[in-house]
């Protein structure tokens, strides 16, 4: 967040005030009389929670500013809808709300369109899951869901699904502080299967001059294809290391087709 500096009226979030229980509680009483300043105190006072969820998106090129606002509204729902005689505390009933909403904004403003009756699906499944979150203090299940809104779970989880935003396989998942390991590097080729005759012969003379352990990573990832912790526990080294070795194996390989 050091990266997208989030200011409300010039004040930095990161100085606001987070509330306690049982300032939360009482300002909840307040508001429920009536009192427009101890709601606007609960806005105030939950902002972090907001900061926290934004932690999630921090690798997107999205504007950073714009998911804040998003995510205030989400809160703001969630204050105007929270109920202390359930017994649940805000931030489990406001998290969800936040996060539904941040999504929705990603899912409408994606490249990748979505049908309009599977997004009208997906926000009645959201809707419909906030609901049962309040009431029973837990995530809802798709069976549940599905008994509501009398829709196939198949239906309901595709409608979930259309509402995860594409990553790339270049997103970087890990980083020991070394060489960073990216999304592609768990996953198997199956193209390398396909090449001819001739390079697959040049390849197999390629890989006999490589190191022991080498040859045995590039056996494992692209003959047997196993991901790069599954080799690293069975070496017993870290994944960033069994990376490494890979990069240097691919990179003396090149050398010896060109």
């Amino acid at each position: 967040m050091a990266r997208h500096k989030v200011e409300i009226s010039g004040v930095n979030t990161a100085n606001m005030k987070v509330l306690s229980s049982e300032e939360t509680e009482a300002l909840f009483l307040k508001m429920k009389e009536g009192d427009r300043d101890a709601r606007d105190a609960l806005i105030e006072g939950n902002l972090k929670l907001v900061l926290s969820i934004l932690k999630r998106f921090h690798h997107r090129d999205e504007n950073m500013d714009d998911l804040f606002q998003v995510g205030s509204f989400g809160l703001i729902k969630a204050i105007d809808n929270f109920d202390l005689s359930h017994g649940v505390k805000l931030s489990t009933y406001a998290v969800p709300m936040i996060l539904g909403e941040i999504k929705r904004y990603l899912r409408d403003n994606n490249s990748i369109r979505v049908s309009r009756s599977i997004k009208d699906l997906a926000y009645n499944v959201m809707k419909e899951k906030e609901k049962i979150t309040l009431e029973k203090g837990r995530e809802a299940t798709i069976d549940e869901i599905s008994e509501v809104l009398h829709e196939d779970p198949i239906d309901i989880v595709v409608a979930l699904d259309s509402m995860r935003s594409p990553v790339s396989i270049f997103e970087p998942i890990y980083s020991d502080g070394g060489d960073t390991i990216y999304l592609c590097d768990q996953i198997e080729d199956q193209r390398l299967r396909k090449k001819d005759i001739d390079i697959n012969i040049a390849l197999d003379d390629a890989i006999q001059d490589l190191e022991a352990r080498e040859k045995y990573i590039i056996d494992q990832r692209y003959i047997i294809g196993k991901t790069q912790m599954e080799i690293a526990n069975e070496l017993g080294i870290s994944q960033a290391q069994i990376s490494r070795l890979e990069k240097n194996a691919i990179k003396t390989l090149k050398k010896v087709l060109r």
